[in-house]
């Protein structure tokens, strides 16, 4: 029996309404015309694309748009236990309320990795690897490797909910390590040689006092140290692993991965300083024209203007020349996006990449740092995603590319779309990660959304709210520069709705975007669900998924998965020494979720009393 109540079909029935205020309100406009479009005819060959065996069949069926009066919409009831947690045995029910309750006190989760070492010690570490799996790990990893994974993932599956796959082993080192454990390199550690070959001895790089300085004080998610080009091709084999157990696990499925895996944190580092220049450019360029204070698509840049002030910089550069033998049809402004392609055309335009040296009073070259070495670099993680997602596509799987630190984050969303370009053409194979308690966020998400529309490729989204706050406003307050961060929880709260909502109305307008609802928020899957009922979006479109963790929230991921939304458990894997430095994060980045998770504390024990009163105590999942 499915958790879901009907709705009264007026909801369908405005739906066109809403899509012509939409229509109306929209106000995007395309500036340089695309070097490659397709038609809006082709998008129809991607509802029926990715053909998941959770998701409810109904290929018969029409957008829900279009669909006649006295059609019913679904509502997802998150307050029946008895089919949140059917997949559960009662021992794991009551596994999941100790562990809540555990990771509830301030004092063990600020204290675990002491008191995991301490365990170990007066343990043994096999007893202690024990004492994990019927505890902590055993609540939030699948197992230790592909084989281990598969009956939970089978038995998710049967229940309606899908499988993030992630290889959760942590590479992690210290400030001080960080600062002297690499050593200069001869200038190509891998030089041209293909990914995944053989290459020469192994050779180790400098890590940059700045990149030291930006670590201090932070205790992110996993962000992998590494000093050669034959660790990143071994991440690269792992993850490899990775896209093919989740093909070979369940049917539509999704692989994580981290580009800080792929390439040098150095690297992405400087390439992030290098776009932030550019982006601050940009907006100092606007302000100059009076456009600050508008919406990041809305500053455009009258081109006569730009060349004059520029000129008057002195720059020799002819901007102007440029844009105009770029656009069709010359409209003698610039947005955003023009402005961002002078990088992707950095070849031939190095006498335009230029931005001020606040010390020095005078303009000077943007790549000024970025040598042939990095351009090597940047090639070779951009091979090593090319051949991740010719596996993933081959597998059936998509990539969910993770969100990082901020310092790393612009040079990894660069990245990303750079593969989306490439592979998102016919169906969405790459997801890109949007951190929406960052003030730029909605920035982020629109300037993506129109680009993918220029060039005529799937936009794809994990919108999530973030990790990383309290270790990120503190480097702001050590470095000396503005705080990224939303002002409080409520903001954010706003800032991912905002960020949601638009990303739906592209997909009602253009049936060529995708997102996953990557929340533990019991009020912003509700609100999805709303939206999406007033967008007439149906789950069995496939183009609005839900996420959550393994181990938390089975009263939103589970009736989800029942009434037919495509839904997903985030699936960490790997042995259990390996995995506890991630346990140890998450419980770090998840404090305040764990200490507010009463309600699902609340419901747990529902579901226990009513199975004791029952005499369903013994009760077992059958799938």
């Amino acid at each position: 029996m499915f958790c879901t109540k009907t709705v009264s079909a007026l909801t369908w029935a405005g739906a066109d309404i809403h899509l012509k205020r939409l229509l109306s309100n929209r106000r995007l406009r395309s500036t340089v015309t695309s070097t490659s479009t397709t038609t809006r005819s082709e998008r129809a060959d991607h509802d029926g694309s990715l053909d998941g065996s959770h998701r409810v069949q109904a290929a018969s069926q029409t957008p829900g748009r279009k669909r006649a009066n006295g059609t019913n919409a679904f509502s997802v009831d998150f307050e029946q236990t008895r089919e949140a947690y059917k997949s559960k045995d009662s021992l794991e029910l009551l596994r999941s309320l100790v562990v809540f309750k555990l990771c509830s006190y301030d004092f063990l989760v600020d204290k675990n990795q002491e008191i995991m070492d301490l365990g170990k010690k007066v343990l043994g570490e096999k007893a202690f690897d024990q004492l994990m799996k019927m505890t902590f790990y055993g609540q939030f990893v699948a197992g230790e490797d592909h084989r281990a994974i598969k009956p939970l993932i089978q038995k998710n599956q049967a229940f309606g909910v899908g499988s993030v796959l992630d290889y959760s082993v942590e590479e992690d080192i210290s400030q001080e390590q960080s600062e002297r454990s690499e050593t200069p390199s001869s200038a190509t550690a891998a030089g041209n040689e293909s990914i995944g070959g053989d290459h020469r001895e192994e050779t180790k790089h400098e890590a940059h006092t700045l990149f030291g300085d930006s670590q201090r004080g932070l205790n992110g998610a996993r962000t992998y140290f590494h000093a050669d080009e034959v660790k990143c091709d071994q991440h690269m084999e792992t993850f490899i692993k990775c896209i093919k157990a989740s093909g070979g696990s369940s049917m539509d499925g999704f692989s994580a991965i981290k580009m800080t895996a792929l390439g040098r944190p150095q690297f992405l580092l400087q390439f992030s300083e290098v776009l932030m220049k550019w982006q601050r450019f940009f907006t100092f360029l606007a302000s100059q024209q009076g456009k600050d204070g508008m919406e990041v698509l809305e500053q455009r840049l009258e081109l006569a203007q730009l060349q004059e002030l520029l000129t008057k910089l002195g720059t020799k550069g002819d901007f102007y020349g440029w844009f105009t033998a770029k656009q069709a049809e010359s409209t003698g402004y610039i947005d955003m996006l023009d402005w961002n392609s002078l990088i992707d055309d950095r070849a031939k335009t190095s006498d335009l990449l230029v931005v001020p040296n606040v010390e020095l009073g005078e303009l000077e070259p943007l790549m000024l740092r970025f040598t042939a070495e990095e351009e090597k670099q940047l090639q070779r993680i951009l091979q090593r995603l090319d051949i991740l997602a010719k596996h993933a596509l081959e597998n059936n799987v998509r990539l969910m590319v993770d969100a990082e630190q901020t310092y790393f984050q612009p040079a990894i969303s660069r990245v990303t779309l750079q593969m989306q370009r490439i592979h998102n053409r016919e169906k969405p194979i790459i997801f890109n990660t949007y951190q929406c308690y960052l003030k730029e966020a909605f920035d982020n998400v629109t300037v993506d959304v129109e680009l993918s529309k220029r060039e005529g490729w799937h936009f794809a989204a994990k919108l999530v709210r973030g990790a990383y706050m309290y270790q990120e406003r503190e480097r702001a307050r050590e470095i000396g520069y503005e705080d990224p961060i939303n002002p409080d929880y409520e903001s954010t709260n706003r800032m991912y709705h905002r960020c949601l909502d638009y990303v739906l109305d592209e997909i009602a307008l253009n049936r060529n975007a995708n997102v996953m609802v990557a929340s533990h928020n019991e009020d912003t899957v509700k609100h999805t669900l709303k939206r999406m009922n007033e967008l007439g979006l149906l789950p069995t479109e496939n183009q609005v998924f839900f996420g959550q963790l393994l181990g938390m929230c089975d009263q939103i991921s589970f009736p989800l998965g029942q009434a037919g939304f495509p839904v997903y458990k985030y699936v960490p894997y790997g042995p259990v020494s390996e995995v506890m430095p991630y346990l140890s994060r998450r419980a770090q980045e998840n404090r305040g979720f764990m200490k507010g998770a009463q309600k699902e504390r609340d419901l747990l024990w529902k579901e226990l009393k009513r199975r004791l009163l029952s005499g369903e105590l013994l009760y077992t999942p059958a799938y």
